[in-house]
């Protein structure tokens, strides 16, 4: 099936694996999929704003996220501790990134599950729309055909997603 993906859909595939190595989680979700998508995918992003969302300040949030050793600033607020001044600190006596969780393997992530069907839905989404190529457009409208932790993100993050498929479907009928 991976033949008949676009180099970009192929990039933004290949780019979830990096935003999850990034992210030190040890499997490629749907939100990986997303901010890879987000970020790579010209069209995508144009989608995105059409149905009056930020593609970028989704991905920055997202990002943050999907961060593994993610501490609660605001807990850590409520006793008093100043997450950034510790930090700084802990840069300052054991050099940069000391609170950076140890790089995970170099290889091949497995895809979760939910990141396996969204990528079976692109096809799915593609050969709705009798299109040969599955594109970027058709990943996004795979992840917003099921309810996974991708989509979910989108709907925490107030997108309209009913708005977001439908300029998709029709990027993807333009293109």
């Amino acid at each position: 099936m991976f033949e008949r993906f676009s180099k970009e859909a192929r990039e933004a595939v290949v780019g979830a694996q990096d935003v999850a190595r990034q992210c030190g989680s040890p499997t490629v979700d749907s939100r990986h999929l997303l901010v890879a998508v987000l970020e790579s995918s010209p069209s995508v992003r144009l989608a995105m704003q059409t149905s009056g969302s930020d593609p970028a300040a989704v991905a920055t949030h997202l990002r943050s996220e999907l961060r593994s050793d993610r501490l609660d600033e605001s807990a850590l607020a409520s006793l008093g501790i100043d997450l950034d001044v510790v930090r700084q600190r802990a840069e300052e006596a054991f050099g940069p990134d000391a609170l950076e969780p140890p790089r995970r393997r170099r290889g091949h992530l497995p895809f979760a599950k939910d990141a396996r069907k969204t990528i079976e839905l692109s096809l799915r989404e593609a050969i709705r729309l009798e299109q040969r190529t599955i594109r970027s457009a058709h990943l996004l409208l795979g992840l917003l055909h099921a309810d996974n932790p991708g989509r979910n993100a989108l709907i925490r993050a107030h997108v309209d997603t009913q708005g977001l498929r439908t300029a998709l479907d029709q990027e993807a009928r333009a293109a």
